[in-house]
């Protein structure tokens, strides 16, 4: 039987909380206070989006063989990205070569110690169920399942796969061969990635991961075996923040960090005319 897999998340530490450098006793005024600190965020948010304009994947070829390999030893089905799908890939990986974050979206900083989320620019159209939002960027390689694993933006693209002496040569060269040691292909956008990597987590997302082939093609993206890519699950509307589900059929996320993550939806935290975050959440 051929099995679809479903990428998750590896456990990441939450982003912790930073003070301002302006206090409340500092002696700028009020208002010139507030104009400063809305620099400060804007050129902050703007430099944390240009740090990440990796439009896709990294990968060698002997990486991306045994991927090939191992999907069809343990019959993992890989679909096919449909042409739509292809097109807008083809027009988003553009916007993000140049510019790093695409104009129909927005990066805000949320409250209390929430970290930054990525939103639909209230006055762009509605991102449809179906439509590829990018692709997740970062690097992929080879991780020991029974390693420690502190990376924070890591999707196991795929797991429990046993290598052979020769492989974990190549691939694990410094442990000590192991005929049922376990290993994941990871894909990692903790230094390398896109705006991506901030789209945040939720129960009910309006966004999922898929795994997809890409096949060669006339319209000028580069084929690959496999692109992990953000799909809409559900009308995305002007305003709403986008979130994904960290976890797989296993919930194994949140409970490896022992921690109750908040319960965000599309519409706990939605921007305004202003682009200002409005929500009935108290902190």
């Amino acid at each position: 039987m051929v099995e679809l897999y479903t990428p998750f998340l590896k456990p990441r530490h939450p982003q912790q909380s930073k003070k301002s450098v302006l206090s409340e006793g500092n002696p700028l005024s009020r208002d010139y206070t507030q104009n400063f600190l809305f620099l400060i965020k804007s050129n902050f948010l703007y430099n944390s989006i240009m740090k990440f304009k990796l439009s896709r994947q990294k990968i060698n070829k002997n990486l991306n063989k045994l991927f090939c390999k191992k999907i069809r030893q343990n019959k993992i089905y890989v679909p096919r990205i449909t042409r739509k799908n292809l097109n807008e890939i083809t027009t988003i990986v553009g916007k993000i070569r140049k510019a790093g974050l695409p104009k129909h979206l927005v990066i805000k900083k949320l409250k209390g110690n929430l970290g930054r989320g990525i939103f639909l620019h209230p006055e762009a159209k509605p991102i449809q169920k179906g439509a590829a939002i990018a692709p997740y960027s970062g690097t992929v390689f080879v991780f020991p399942q029974n390693q420690d694993d502190s990376a924070e933006y890591t999707f196991s693209l795929i797991s429990d796969l046993h290598l052979t002496r020769k492989e974990q040569l190549v691939w694990d060269p410094h442990r000590r061969y192991h005929p049922r040691r376990l290993y994941s292909i990871d894909l990692d956008a903790q230094k390398k990635g896109n705006f991506t990597r901030f789209v945040n987590h939720s129960k009910n997302p309006n966004v999922e991961a898929v795994l997809v082939r890409i096949p060669a093609n006339s319209i000028g993206v580069m084929s690959v075996s496999f692109e992990l890519i953000y799909i809409a699950k559900k009308v995305i509307w002007p305003g709403e923040q986008l979130l994904v589900c960290y976890e797989g059929e296993d919930n194994s996320y949140w409970g490896a960090l022992n921690i109750k993550p908040f319960p965000m939806t599309p519409k706990t935290f939605q921007l305004n005319s202003f682009l200002k975050i409005a929500t009935k959440v108290s902190f």
